[in-house]
């Protein structure tokens, strides 16, 4: 085995994970940086999975184009501009403004009656009204915290946990990892990689002779349909768009949007809107796909199944004689166990699968104050690492999926249409399997805090992000600074800022159809 270097080890890992005949040599080419952990305040090897998923993101990418065109390139990740492309939602502006707050006013940690906590995440309006009616609480703007509070030293943590799955709620009681390990969710995710990479049917092989060297960037002509909300799915799209594919956004007029997400997620993207309730714009849908290379999605397992566009559909739709197609699908808590259906995020999956506790002990134990769990808060991490690994690790399976429909090997067969499953369970795993960083070192005066949100920016973000326009159909845009994709390539520079592209300001920005 060739040497490979400290930083490189998971990445090496994971690339012949999945990469099921792309070629090792591919990471001599990916350069990171040594000593990541110090980019962040953590006691987890939050920046290793943040310069890694990001890394093996644009590795794979740059060997699609190699494929394409015989063009070879170097990809490079520094690990501070990763960590602070893992909390991009905060740092952008709009305006010369930055984002209002991600949360909703009662949002978060709550104790229990039986001295433990119970976090509940309430970000969609109808998500906050569940939560509050189980408490006996009216949805009005006059509650508070201290409210939610008082009602919550009614329920046990464990029960309260149980009652929100009942209602398809979002609350999760806090655990430690032996409690997590022990939970047969737990159980059931104990060999799940953080993402896999499935052949599930016969195409043909993509031909790409008559473009050779045609391309400016690796997924140019790649058409991607993104069914994604929030941060991991609509993050993995923009790292696509960031490599040239035409994402085309597609949203339910009937659900609720997250202005404060969507104008950085979108960046590089288009937005449509389908209410796959009526006839007509099924069979739009069904129309776009015939076409699509890419259909990602992040809704529960099943929820588009019901709607007749789930994978093995999704597969009988394709133009027989075009390639496959990859379904590239997102979800919480995996596809195995008793909690596979239950809704989550990354700030729920972090609280039960025991991070927040273990991250409280050690930044005790860094101050000198170690202490029994049940007497800490809770400490979440700096930034929403699960939801930006998984969706790095996303754009990465789909990357390696692409790769295999133009490649041939001794394990898998030319062309065919291929799954990719990222859960944040998974990813979570993935994490905790990095390792740790001492107390002292993930706390101490050299590990770097996050940039304050602020205007104007703070010196460092600003070094690193990009002008943007936000464009609403023919209006000539507002102007918006965002930090830059992390990961370098030498060759094909990702399409960044006004030269490149530009952002949608609404989710109904576009026609249902795709650029070419």
């Amino acid at each position: 085995m060739p040497f490979v270097p400290d930083e490189q080890v998971a990445a090496r890992k994971l690339w012949l994970s999945t990469g099921g005949g792309l070629p090792e040599e591919c990471l001599q080419y990916l350069t990171l940086s040594n000593n990541p952990d110090q980019a962040i305040t953590s006691s987890f090897k939050i920046a290793s999975a943040a310069q890694t998923s990001i890394g093996l993101a644009g590795l794979a990418a740059a060997h699609f184009h190699e494929l394409r065109t015989g063009i070879e390139q170097s990809v490079s990740v520094d690990a501070r501009h990763a960590v602070l492309e893992f909390r991009s939602e905060a740092y952008y502006t709009l305006e010369n403004k930055p984002p209002g707050t991600l949360w909703d006013t009662i949002a978060g940690l709550y104790r229990t009656r039986d001295r433990r906590f119970v976090r509940v995440h309430t970000n969609f309006p109808h998500h906050r009204r569940g939560i509050l009616q189980i408490l006996g609480l009216p949805d009005s703007s006059e509650i508070t915290k201290e409210h939610v509070q008082e009602a919550f030293m009614q329920w046990d943590a464990f029960e309260f946990e149980e009652k929100a799955a009942e209602s398809g709620m979002c609350a999760f009681a806090l655990r430690s990892f032996d409690e997590w390990d022990q939970l047969p969710q737990g159980l059931a995710m104990k060999e799940v990689p953080p993402v896999t990479v499935l052949k599930i049917g016969d195409a043909p092989k993509r031909d790409f002779s008559s473009l050779s060297n045609s391309y400016k960037h690796p997924l140019e002509n790649i058409k991607v349909l993104d069914f994604t909300r929030v941060l991991a799915g609509p993050i993995a799209g923009r790292t696509l768009a960031a490599h040239g594919a035409d994402v085309l956004v597609v949203t339910s007029p009937n659900l609720p949007a997250l202005p404060t997400l969507d104008v950085d997620t979108s960046r590089g993207k288009r937005t449509t809107q389908l209410d796959l309730k009526l006839p007509a714009d099924k069979v739009k849908l069904r129309e776009l796909v015939e076409d699509v290379d890419v259909f990602l999605q992040a809704y529960r397992p099943g929820a588009l199944e019901n709607k007749g566009f789930g994978t093995h559909e999704l597969i009988k739709m394709k133009d027989a004689s075009k390639h496959g197609i990859i379904c590239a699908n997102i979800c919480a808590w995996g596809w195995e166990g008793p909690w596979k259906d239950r809704r989550g995020f990354d700030s729920l999956v972090q609280t039960a699968t025991g991070f927040n506790q273990a991250e409280s002990q050690a930044y005790a134990i860094s101050q000198g104050k170690p202490s029994l769990p049940t007497t800490l808060d809770p400490k979440p991490f700096p930034v929403q690492a699960l939801d930006h690994a998984a969706a790095y690790l996303t754009a990465y399976g789909i990357n390696v999926a692409l790769c295999k429909t133009i490649t041939v090997s001794s394990s898998f067969l030319e062309g065919g249409s291929w799954e990719v499953r990222v859960s944040l369970a998974a990813v979570a795993q993935w994490l905790r399997s990095l390792g740790r960083v001492a107390p002292d070192i993930g706390f101490g005066q050299t590990a770097k805090p996050m940039p304050t949100v602020s205007f104007p920016p703070d010196d460092e973000v600003r070094k690193l992000s990009s002008d943007w326009v936000q464009r609403h159909h023919s209006s000539e845009g507002k102007k918006m600074t965002a930090v830059r994709h992390a990961a370098i390539l030498s060759k094909t520079p990702v399409k960044d800022g006004l030269r490149e592209a530009t952002a949608p300001m609404i989710l109904n920005s576009s026609l249902p159809q795709w650029l070419w």
